[in-house]
């Protein structure tokens, strides 16, 4: 290892070790809340000298209200254009988003954080460009990880949020073999610095390791990583989001452009395709200047364009432009050098996300934590009195029944039978012969018990109607309606909190599509009636150039949520809302035929069983129907036209043809007008 390498490594050890210890306290706490969501039986003592540490029963609130607030709704982007001439782009964004959201495996994800996050107070995902995601015309694709708050160490003192940090550093277990594979360091002989990260037991493995990643602003405002196993440097990349191209590490020259894998975008663990640093590349061909076959990779901050590139819209950008140069071997007569043109490939720069991959959500922000405030510590003194209360009943009950007084010469045979045989010797030992029953009074601990269930629910915010339970105080289906509203506007703070994670990890994903995705990808979308619409998400329909030539990344939108997305979403309910609307007469007369029609293209639309089949039906009966009725008043202006020719016959000559000629006219323009309407 490098003097210097060595250096950085005891830097971030120790900055490790000092911001571990100031976050100690709180992966303690997240301990408890992981046994007291798993049911805990340990019983905190609350009197003085009590013995009871544990209790046989446990009822478990803490996982009861946790399970009651999942949402499994995953909230739908909503981009905003800053300028009028953007619609379109924030629109085919938007689509971009809806497509990754189906692509990956959101619904594990969320089901996760919702809950991760109430019970440890946050978690975090981890946004990656993953290079070796590949197919036969695309490279990289977008990768998300949930990051549960054991594997992240944030910088002390600083807790307003992560792009607040110097750096934040990730505890990653991973296996031998894949560092190995990675990165070509062995580190067969390490052990794992911290297994309870995996979660679990937190038992150790021979297999695995600790692998610590940390992201850090470097001088320029991008983002660096610095990542180790041990005392073995696995990544050291100042400028980690920058683009790199190859160049030959014994004469320095670049490698040649027409090596595709030249333009290489970080991985999911910050290195290009093949290992960080000088690598020897699997099938690349030798230097053409010097023969050496070891690359190493520099950050590039722009890209020469030689060949014409296509946007959405059929325009063209890059090629090869005119540029003046000053000739040195050419003097002028104050021997000066002379200006001449040349051609050279238009050059334009690459764009950086320069954001941290790392994306916070919290339950609750509280003010001076780095997560947000957990529920189950809110509710842990009353899962402890539930448990003591719970052991204390199951004592009583279990000590409670009947015992029998006998004399001590009397003796009753112990078995199955129902008559018993009883010797006593006098009437004065019958006499001593009795029955007593003990029953445990547990009315006053089944009060207080629910008293604490309702102590817990009531904190968190959580009512009957909520949970879908009887509730007895809402006598009308309008006074559940409001109840469910007002426990809902209590947690509405949570969702707040999700959509704004979800705001960012949108706009993250976009910037990260910006920077690593060269080829256009298929985007999928439905116009406004419905239609599958095929589009493309092309990158450089956002490279624009200002007013002073200068190129640019147009990356200004606003990101948020569609909060109409989970009724959108909702087949069911909107099936509901049409059937209501076309009772209502929202869509016209429910008993004309175009009514109809229209109702059943909305359920075509929203997918709706056979919808296609009855549209389909209903628009050949208004044929059939318009036909007769053109044919009917055809029928009739044949009739009528014939009675003005009788009428007519009895005139001069001149007055009968006008008379028919105006008649027919007449029948002309009423057939018309007929059709007309029909249409």
């Amino acid at each position: 290892m490098k003097k210097q390498d060595e250096q950085k490594l005891r830097l971030w050890q120790e900055r490790l070790s000092v911001n571990e210890s100031a976050y100690e306290d709180e992966q303690a706490r997240m301990t408890l809340r992981e046994e007291l969501y798993a049911g805990s039986s340990t019983i905190r003592a609350i009197v003085a000298k009590d013995q009871k540490t544990e209790t046989p029963h446990v009822r478990n609130i803490c996982a009861e209200l946790i399970e009651a607030q999942v949402d499994s709704n995953i909230p739908a982007p909503k981009v905003t254009a800053r300028r009028k001439e953007d619609e379109l782009k924030a629109k085919l964004i938007e689509d971009m988003l809806r497509n990754e959201l189906d692509r990956l495996p959101f619904e594990q994800i969320n089901d996760m954080m919702e809950r991760t996050v109430p019970i440890q107070g946050g978690a975090a995902l981890l946004l990656e460009w993953d290079n070796s995601l590949r197919t036969h015309t695309t490279v990289g694709e977008l990768a998300i990880r949930v990051l549960h708050p054991r594997k992240i160490v944030p910088q002390d003192g600083v807790y307003t949020g992560v792009e607040d940090m110097d750096y934040i550093i990730l505890k990653m277990p991973q296996t031998k073999a894949y560092i190995q594979r990675r990165y070509g360091v062995d580190v067969s002989d390490e052990s794992e610095d911290d297994p309870e990260i995996k979660g679990d037991d937190g038992g150790p493995s021979d297999d695995m390791v600790t692998q610590y990643m940390a992201y850090y602003r470097n001088q320029n405002g991008g983002i660096g990583l610095f990542s180790w196993v041990s005392d073995y440097v696995l990544i050291d990349l100042e400028d980690y989001q920058a683009r790199r191209l190859k160049k030959c590490a014994t004469c320095g020259a670049m490698e040649p452009a027409e090596d595709l894998e030249s333009l290489d975008a970080p991985t999911m663990d910050g290195t290009p395709p093949g290992g960080p640093g000088t690598m020897t590349r699997k099938g690349r061909k030798a230097c053409p200047y010097c023969g050496g076959t070891k690359w190493e990779s520099e950050a590039q901050d722009s890209e020469e364009m030689p060949n014409p590139v296509t946007r959405s819209d059929g325009s063209t950008i890059g090629g090869m432009v005119e540029r003046v140069v000053l000739d040195e071997t050419m003097v002028d007569a104050m021997g000066l050098p002379m200006p001449m043109t040349t051609l050279e490939p238009m050059r334009v720069p690459y764009y950086k996300p320069n954001i941290y991959p790392v994306i916070l959500q919290k339950n609750v922000s509280v003010y001076g934590k780095f997560l947000g405030d957990s529920d189950l510590d809110k509710i842990a003194d009353q899962q402890n009195s539930t448990n003591r209360l719970e052991a204390k009943i199951l004592d009583k009950l279990l000590k409670s029944g009947s015992f029998v007084t006998l004399p001590s010469a009397a003796h009753i045979d112990n078995n199955a039978e129902d008559m018993k045989t009883l010797r006593p010797d006098s009437p004065a030992d019958m006499a001593m012969i009795g029955v007593y029953t003990l029953e445990g009074d547990v009315q006053q601990d089944m009060a207080y018990l629910a008293q604490i269930y309702e102590e817990a629910r009531q904190v968190i915010g959580i009512t009957d109607s909520f949970q879908g339970r009887a509730d007895r105080t809402a006598t009308s289906g309008k006074a559940k309606e409001f109840a469910a509203a007002q426990s809902a506007g209590r947690l509405e703070s949570k969702r707040v909190m999700k959509n704004a994670a979800y705001a960012a990890l949108f706009e993250a994903m976009f910037k990260f599509k910006l920077a690593y995705c060269d080829e256009p990808r298929p985007v999928t979308a439905h116009d406004d009636q419905g239609n599958p619409v095929y589009e493309e998400f092309n990158r450089w329909d956002f490279l624009e150039q200002d007013e002073a030539g200068e190129w640019y990344w147009n990356d200004q939108f606003l990101f948020s949520t569609d909060d109409t997305a989970p009724l959108a979403n909702n087949r069911e309910a909107m099936w509901q809302e049409a059937r209501m609307n076309l009772q209502t007469g929202a869509f016209g007369d429910p008993t004309n035929l175009q009514t109809l029609i229209l109702f059943w293209s909305q359920m075509e639309t929203l997918h709706y069983p056979m919808a296609a089949e009855a549209k389909q039906y209903l628009e050949q009966q208004l044929e059939q129907q318009q036909a007769m009725q053109m044919q009917q008043m055809m029928q009739m202006q044949q009739a009528q036209a014939q009675q003005m020719d009788h009428a007519a016959a009895g005139l001069d000559q001149g007055t009968a043809n006008a008379v028919v000629q105006q008649a027919r006219a007449k029948a002309a323009q009423d057939v018309m007008a007929g059709a007309g309407g029909q249409g």
